[in-house]
């Protein structure tokens, strides 16, 4: 294996830092070459380390690496892109911090896929700008199912394939896709899907995001978009995930605030 002697450079996107040992730090990034990766900062803790700065989560940085005894080691960092709107805004961070989760936990490392990437980059872009963080995060939820091999059947009933029409329906997450109203007698552990809701989220698995950003969806399809895509998510992942916890507290905290200043908050 020569080639996992030799330096190497690649970009990557941080997704989480731990200490290690005395003054390094453990670096988990998805990277265009690599996908996930896990590398060492040697002395990244320490007061005056250049690297430090650069390592921080949701920062899109350039590495020169080198391949250690177990783990590569950082032996330069270089800053790309920032996101100060995650840093500026909790609630931001939160929904900054769920797409970074959903990377880590259904990638394995050492396996490049480009396309999730720049998904993962569009969608920061547009969250930290966003005022409609929810349609971002639907939008990155479908395309990212997609990507990562799960893509929900839409159009067709997963139990006997007859094209989908346009009234209420059911959706299994065991067989990953609508059921029609027939077969759902048959059928257990069906979620409820409305017409409306699954207008949007077909047209989202067809479009383009400048496409899909014409619709105008009401918030509540879009809550019950929401409340689908992460059933189906966490069953896929068989336990559920810890970002949308901590948005909902965040979100609970800045709904006083929304109303006294008649605002609202997505």
């Amino acid at each position: 294996m020569p080639n996992r002697q030799r330096s190497f450079r690649l970009e990557g996107v941080v997704l989480s830092h731990h200490d290690w040992g005395e003054a390094d730090r453990l670096i988990t990034l998805f990277s265009r070459e690599r996908g996930k990766l896990r590398a060492l900062a040697k002395g990244a803790r320490k007061p005056r380390s250049r690297k430090a700065g650069h390592l921080e989560p949701f920062n899109r940085v350039s590495l020169l690496l080198a391949q250690g005894r177990d783990l590569p080691l950082i032996t330069q960092a270089e800053t790309l892109a920032t996101y100060p709107a995650f840093q500026e805004d909790l609630l931001r961070m939160g929904y900054g911090t769920y797409l970074l989760e959903l990377i880590d936990r259904f990638t394995v490392e050492e396996e490049a896929n480009p396309a999730l990437y720049h998904l993962l980059l569009e969608t920061l872009e547009r969250l930290s700008q966003s005022q409609q963080p929810s349609f971002e995060l639907r939008y990155f939820e479908v395309k990212f199912l997609d990507e990562v091999g799960y893509r929900p059947q839409f159009f067709h009933c997963v139990v006997c394939q007859a094209a989908i029409q346009p009234q209420d329906q059911f959706f299994s997450c065991e067989m990953g896709g609508v059921v029609c109203p027939n077969c759902a007698v048959q059928q257990r552990s069906l979620q409820p899907v409305s017409v409306q809701a699954l207008k949007y989220l077909r047209h989202f698995q067809r479009s383009t995001y400048s496409e899909a950003q014409r619709a105008k969806i009401p918030p509540v399809t879009l809550r019950e978009m929401e409340g689908l895509l992460r059933l189906y998510l966490q069953s896929i992942l068989e336990r559920g995930l810890n970002t949308p916890k901590f948005i909902h507290s965040i979100a609970q905290l800045k709904e006083p605030q929304a109303e006294s200043s008649g605002t609202n908050n997505l």
